[in-house]
């Protein structure tokens, strides 16, 4: 029989195991992850981001969480195969970021900007998407990326 202090030890590691097996799984994530080029033409020219692809069902739900910064030309590019509304959140996501929805044919459907970390508010895309690019906050504004302009990458027809 456990005594008291013997359970509520157990009980402690027991949890932080749990919340080591969380994060090395996430650290694993990032680590595999893909990165490719994608690039915005804007009426300012092209913009190219490097991004990390999230194709898979596992990918798409952990998103961009529990990253404590994205920095400037980095993001993450979600593939959802076929046109669908979309809807987004911020659970578990520490830095602001503009989602941008994008069209099958690479058209920018509608910009998200300087989302609240950490809310669990839906961000709908209002019409069906393909894809949403998340990038830092600000960075739409920055360089002047709006609805109409054109993504290219692999994922989207228009190319």
């Amino acid at each position: 029989m456990l005594s008291t202090f013997e359970f509520d030890l157990l009980q402690r590691l027991r949890r932080a195991l749990v919340v080591l097996s969380l994060l090395m799984s996430t650290l694993d994530w990032a680590q595999a992850a893909t990165i490719e080029q994608v690039e915005i033409v804007t009426k300012n020219g092209v913009r190219t981001f490097e991004a990390e692809i999230a194709a898979t069902d596992q990918e798409r739900m952990t998103g961009l969480m529990y990253r404590k910064e994205l920095p400037d030309g980095r993001g993450m590019l979600f593939d959802f195969g076929q046109p669908q509304l979309v809807v987004m959140w911020m659970k578990n996501t520490y830095v602001s970021l503009d989602m941008i929805f994008i069209r099958a044919d690479g058209t920018i459907a509608r910009i998200a900007e300087n989302t609240t970390p950490l809310s669990e508010a839906i961000i709908p895309a209002g019409i069906p998407v393909k894809g949403v690019l998340e990038v830092v906050a600000g960075t739409a504004r920055k360089y002047g990326i709006a609805p109409g302009d054109k993504v290219a990458h692999r994922f989207f027809s228009g190319q």
